[in-house]
């Protein structure tokens, strides 16, 4: 929290539209994630400049102290399906959110197994989704926002393709979709055969203007 470079990020027209804390990994490599957090920046020269600020390298102190490992993604905002009925009030779905089971974001960060045009899904993968949503939309999920990986700034030097924030009214709301028998059977028939690298991660927000900043 002492790293959150606040002031460095408003002097140059940047903001922070996203903040959560990782509550379940699902899918992944052997490692743990703690927080997940958005910049928008205006410009990526703007990044590049804040990277030469005396204010923010002063931070680094911070960082180096309580970061142990991190991914820092360059990202464009990018086009997700739109919904052809109205979305069901969160109040009135299978599992709402409730003071022990509030909103979460269903974080999907993907590599597809071949290579696919920034921005672009492939065709299993959009056939997966297709299947996916028919589920998800009955338990309450929206799109926060969708984007396209223009490349990995800091990592372990994996690459990756998109990054999904899809929110969901409950943790138990999410479950649902998971077990549900029919995606499973499209994820097994599609998605996997899409992806070749991939996390999902339940995370607890504590902001998110995603959809507002873009």
């Amino acid at each position: 929290n002492l790293y959150t470079p606040l002031e460095p990020l408003a002097a140059i027209g940047a903001e922070i539209v996203y903040v959560g804390d990782v509550e379940t990994k699902l899918l992944g490599d052997d490692r743990d994630w703690d927080r997940i957090a958005v910049v928008k920046y205006p410009t990526r020269r703007s990044f590049i400049d804040m990277q030469q600020r005396k204010d923010f390298k002063e931070k680094h102190v911070h960082k180096e102290a309580g970061m142990k490992e991190t991914i820092v993604m360059g990202c464009l905002p990018m086009d997700f399906p739109n919904p052809q009925s109205p979305l069901p009030d969160w109040e009135k779905v299978q599992h709402p959110p409730t003071s022990e089971d509030g909103p979460i974001i269903a974080l999907h960060v993907v590599k597809f197994n071949n290579r696919a045009e920034l921005g672009e899904t492939p065709e299993q993968m959009a056939e997966y989704t297709s299947k996916a949503a028919t589920v998800a939309i009955d338990q309450g999920v929206r799109i926060s926002g969708w984007f396209g990986v223009e490349g990995t700034i800091v990592g372990d030097g994996r690459e990756w393709d998109q990054v999904r924030f899809n929110a969901f009214p409950s943790k138990a709301a999410f479950m649902e979709v998971v077990n549900d028998p029919n995606r499973l059977e499209a994820q097994k028939m599609h998605r996997e055969k899409a992806i070749v690298d991939t996390y999902t991660m339940i995370v607890r927000t504590s902001l998110d203007n995603i959809a507002a900043s873009i």
